[in-house]
């Protein structure tokens, strides 16, 4: 009941933080840019937008395509922004299902959307390339970009590939290594002949060891990218804000099935605590909170509120996403964390492995997590300091316009 009063009708997508733009210099005048983006989950555009604005402030030609949430976001921002297939994951009510999507590479599926409340049939993936295919080669027809630069965009980099293009890739998955079947390596192969002919990869992290996507970048070692890779930091700004502890922060995000999954794991622990705690859904409209007993629960949170939430709390509980890892890493809270996806999964283990975080997948885990994370409270504090103060050095926007300076 708690999750159909919040969710149910709303829209279900989350719009993440937007990082603070830089004051970066760029002598770039007049360069036409065409920016494209994956539209599996919004991290890709949260991190295009402020490149895009301010390569725009120096002087730059930005023009942007893609599908879903992303294209709607970016319509609200820039004026040149194009429509395009989107490409997508087969996701029913418990999030995204592997197996399945592996079959609908090839065959159409039922799938009952949420958000209308209705079965609908799930087109083939390769189908919906293909015409992502013929979107972009229009759309770089009619823009004639000097660079394309794509996030996540795989088909783009195909594009601009064969019209001799000049692009920039960026991305925080290249091998990944964890909840992936063997065979897939195949795929690997054939998407990474059009990653090489990139002039840059950048990927928006840190360098190793301290590498939050470690794992979903992999063993790259005789592969023909380590020369092209660039680790320039996160697109936002991770300078330490001291905060206190006052609760605990539960940001949950994800398709609805996801959040209904997560707000079922941690909102029965969260109650048999004696710590107040704050649980946001993340759904963007109209706020409704309710509290139930000690937990504050909030259909979304405002920016400002969101930061305030982070920086007041004890430590965080959330599933994964790599934008949050770094929010966690800007105010140097530890976090348990209950990964949804493989890609989730890889960054919760590498933050584990640093000594940063703790996962869980139930309820008993979360449980089990909670009593060690409040005994060990110190131990993970100062093991998120010390990331913090490696991570805060880095600017991974004004990396990024350099780089780009340097090669055109």
């Amino acid at each position: 009941m708690i999750v159909t009063y919040f969710i149910k009708g709303l829209n279900a997508s989350i719009v993440p933080l937007i990082p603070k733009l830089t004051n970066a210099s760029c002598c770039c005048d007049c360069m036409r840019l065409l920016f494209t983006c994956s539209e599996l989950g919004l991290g890709h555009v949260s991190r295009i937008m402020p490149l895009g604005k301010l390569l725009q402030q120096d002087g730059c030609e930005a023009f942007f395509a893609s599908g879903g949430k992303a294209y709607e976001l970016l319509t609200r921002d820039f004026r040149h922004v194009y429509k395009c297939t989107p490409i997508a994951w087969y996701e029913n009510a418990s999030g995204i299902v592997v197996p399945a999507s592996l079959i609908n590479i090839m065959f159409p599926l039922p799938v009952f959307n949420t958000e209308n409340r209705r079965f609908e049939i799930k087109q083939p993936s390769a189908l919906e390339v293909i015409h992502r295919s013929y979107d972009l080669r229009a759309k770089l027809h009619d823009v004639a970009p000097d660079v394309v630069i794509a996030d996540g965009d795989i088909t783009a980099l195909r594009i601009a590939a064969k019209r001799k293009t000049p692009s920039v890739y960026i991305t925080n998955v290249l091998r990944p290594t964890y909840g992936l079947m063997r065979f897939l390596n195949l795929g690997e192969s054939l998407t990474e002949q059009y990653v090489k002919q990139s002039a840059k990869i950048i990927i928006p992290d840190n360098p190793p060891p301290y590498t939050i996507s470690d794992y979903n970048i992999g063993n790259l070692h005789n592969s023909r990218l380590e020369d092209k890779i660039e680790y320039v930091g996160a697109f936002m700004d991770t300078t330490h804000i001291q905060g206190s502890d006052k609760h605990v922060f539960a940001p949950i995000s994800g398709p609805i099935g996801t959040r209904s999954k997560l707000l079922n794991i941690i909102l029965p622990v969260l109650q048999r605590t004696n710590t107040k705690a704050i649980i946001s859904l993340g759904v963007p409209g109209k706020k409704t909170s309710v509290k139930i007993g000690n937990c504050e629960i909030h259909s979304w949170l405002s920016v400002a509120e969101r930061q305030e939430a982070m920086k007041n709390t004890k430590y965080v509980i959330f599933s994964g996403g790599h934008i949050t890892c770094f929010e966690t890493i800007k105010y140097a809270k530890p976090s348990i964390c209950i990964p949804t996806q493989p890609e989730q999964d890889a960054n919760a283990s590498k933050m584990q492995d640093l000594g940063c975080l703790i996962k869980a997948k139930n309820q008993k885990e979360l449980t089990s997590a909670i009593q060690k994370m409040e005994q060990n409270l110190f131990f993970y504090k100062k093991n998120m300091l010390n990331l913090n103060k490696f991570s805060s050095k880095l600017n991974g926007l004004d990396k990024t316009i350099e780089i780009i300076k340097k090669l055109f």
